[in-house]
């Protein structure tokens, strides 16, 4: 478990009180010790030095007993005088306070010479320790014996272990006193600190209304008698008027913090309610977290405000037709509207954060990409038409693609706009199939001309011949096959008149149910000769459209006489009438069994003159005649084959349909 500040405070601080005690109780002691030694060694030598003056005179007259009674009187001095002894200039023992007798080996324990005043030595008996002194006795030069004296150091010890004791205790005492003082003053700055971080807890919870700095006795209106309620620091109680910008007192700095503290320093306000580094620290902790919590809350309503551009710009994309999407310099996409997503087929959160490569063919992506990287490298725009080939469809679009850049100039992207021009190109090809039908009219109006006269005089003079020839002659039947192919060419001549000319249309409001079942009934008759069934599905609510009702028949004609020619025998012709009520659109299917359209042909069939039958069954007018019949009364035709899911509206399967739309007329 780790240790708190607190508790590592009171350990460091009991830690540093203990080793101080340590080391001056080490050092009192070897000081106090040293000190009672050399008093002890000062007072042997005394002693020994003051017995040794005294038996010069008894040793003079070998008055053996005065010199017991001096060195009785010398070892009654003190209890820790263990003996006293007078040794002879030979070393031999005088008297002495031995009551057991002399011990011969005590002698020679501690010897002084002539030149030294004394000798000690610190004699170990294996009971007790004892300072023996040796002092010589002079007369004059003459050395007349020696003084040998012993004290225990027992009483030295005993006073040492005193000492010690009172400067343990002592010593103990300074640091109970200095512990519960450092305590207290522990408790109030780890009080303080743990106030902070409670705070700075609060702080990262998201908790800024917080207030850390004590409340001051005496705020700046009071100690400058200040009346200024409109000053932002008149009434604040928890933040210092040195941390506010634009206070009303006069010797203020105008501005932040860091421009009016050092003014601040010299106000009598700031000398007053100044603390230490805690409340500092506190006080600037509270101002910071005020600021912090303006400058959130600003930030909070930038974002707001840039969350709702972004959703305004966003629904500005999306609703317009055009698809945008933004990439970056490495052709990752970043942005895309709702147009974009329904071009490529993939919502936002597919495409954000892929390159083409994750959206197209591969073989497209290159092309994008070699167009990408010219942009980024000419810092060019490209404007271009693209074919998409998708898997049901085909689309046109118009692409725009426009350099981003950056504030130093570099391009950083690519936007690209661009909107679906399908329906424009099928319009352009419509109207550039009606402007060729317009030239070939006209062009095939003035060759129909030309040749239907010599074609009635190749006819008629054929005819005349035929009747002068016996029929049984070789003549009869050469004639017979020119009149058979001049009638062919009358036909394909009559067909081209038709085609190129314009007449009139009486319009009126036509029921194409009642109209196409007119049609039918001229042609059902034949069509059953060779097993070809007419199947209807009409819608009995189907709207009126206007038109001409003869042109309207020569239509279903052709799209019936075709759906014949392709079917020949054993097969059916499916006819469905129904209401687009969304594009408020009659819709009339026309679907045939027969052998289709090749792929390649498709789109050439309303073509002038193209067919897929033999020279003598057909001109390619028919269709058409028929496109510009639907195109002139205001609706399209095209045709599928075979046909697609949600044009396969028979209950059987169809080689190919026809589906033609015509707006509803208003009553």
């Amino acid at each position: 478990m780790k240790l708190g500040f607190r508790s590592k405070i009171y350990l460091g601080m009991f830690s540093l009180l203990l080793l101080l005690g340590i080391v001056i109780l080490s050092l009192v002691s070897r000081i106090m010790t040293e000190s009672l030694l050399e008093e002890n060694r000062d007072r042997g030598i005394s002693m020994g030095v003051n017995l040794a003056a005294r038996m010069i005179e008894p040793m003079l007259a070998m008055d053996f007993l005065r010199m017991k009674t001096f060195i009785d009187q010398t070892a009654r001095l003190s209890d820790d005088i263990f003996y006293t002894f007078v040794l002879d200039a030979d070393n031999n023992p005088l008297v002495h306070t031995f009551k057991g007798g002399f011990p011969i080996d005590l002698k020679a324990a501690n010897s002084v010479s002539n030149l030294r005043k004394f000798s000690i030595r610190l004699l170990d008996t294996g009971d007790q320790l004892i300072y023996d002194y040796a002092v010589p006795i002079f007369i004059g030069k003459d050395r007349l014996g020696t003084v040998r004296l012993g004290l225990l150091r027992t009483k030295v010890r005993k006073a040492i272990h005193r000492i010690m004791l009172s400067v343990f205790l002592s010593t103990v005492f300074v640091i109970l006193i200095a512990g519960i003082i450092g305590t207290v003053f522990a408790r109030t700055v780890t009080r303080r600190i743990k106030i902070l971080h409670e705070s700075a807890e609060q702080a990262l919870r998201g908790n800024l209304d917080i207030h850390t700095a004590p409340l001051l006795k005496k705020n700046c209106w009071d100690i400058m008698q200040c009346n200024k309620k409109e000053c932002p620091a008149y009434g604040n109680l928890h933040q210092r008027c040195w941390y506010t910008a634009g206070t009303l007192c006069p010797t203020c700095v105008e501005g932040e913090y860091a421009k009016k503290i050092i003014s601040c320093q010299k106000c009598p306000v700031y000398r007053k309610c100044t603390g230490d580094e805690i409340q500092s620290f506190a006080e600037s902790f509270d101002t910071m977290t005020q600021s912090l919590k303006i400058h959130l809350l600003e930030q909070q309503n930038a974002e707001k405000i840039l969350e709702e551009q972004r959703q305004l710009l966003q629904t500005i994309l999306d609703v317009i037709p055009d698809f945008v999407s933004l990439q970056d310099r490495h052709s990752v996409y970043r942005s895309v509207n709702k147009a974009f997503c329904k071009i490529v087929g993939k919502s936002e959160d597919e495409i954000i954060g892929k390159t083409d490569f994750g959206l197209f063919t591969r073989k497209q992506a290159q092309i994008y990409q070699k167009e990408d990287l010219e942009i980024l490298k000419t810092c060019k725009p490209l404007i271009k038409e693209s074919k998409l080939a998708g898997p049901k469809d085909t689309k046109w679009l118009h692409v725009v693609k426009i350099p981003v850049l950056e504030a130093d100039g570099k391009v950083g992207g690519i936007l690209c706009s661009g909107r679906d021009i399908t329906e424009l190109k099928q319009v352009q090809d419509h109207l550039s199939h009606s402007q060729k039908m317009e030239a070939v009219g006209q062009l095939t109006a003035g060759i129909a001309h030309e040749i239907n006269t010599p074609l009635g005089i190749i006819l008629g003079y054929a005819q005349l011949l035929l009747e002068d020839i016996p029929p049984d002659s070789q003549v009869h039947d050469d004639l017979t096959m020119i009149e058979k192919h001049t009638r062919i060419c009358r036909k394909i001549v009559s067909d081209l008149l038709k085609f190129s000319r314009y007449t009139e249309s009486s319009i009126t409001l036509l029921d194409l149910n009642q109209l196409i079942e007119e049609t039918i009934s001229v042609v059902e008759h034949i069509f059953k000769l060779d097993q070809v069934a007419i199947i209807r599905n009409y819608d009995s609510d189907l709207p009126s459209v206007k038109g001409d009702k003869d042109k309207f028949k020569q239509v279903f004609i052709n799209l019936f006489g075709n759906a014949h020619d392709a079917i020949g025998t054993d097969g059916a012709i499916h006819i469905k009438t129904a209401l687009d009520q969304k594009n408020n659109e009659v819709v009339i299917y026309v679907g045939d069994t027969g052998s289709g359209i090749a792929s390649d042909q498709i789109d050439r069939i309303f073509d002038p003159f193209y067919t897929t039958k033999p020279v003598d069954k057909g001109t390619g007018l028919g269709l058409s005649v028929t496109f510009g019949i639907i195109t002139d009364h205001g609706g399209r035709i095209k045709v599928e084959s075979p046909p697609s899911v949600a044009n396969n509206v028979f209950d059987m399967a169809q080689s190919t349909v026809f589906i033609i739309r015509f707006p509803v007329a208003h009553q």
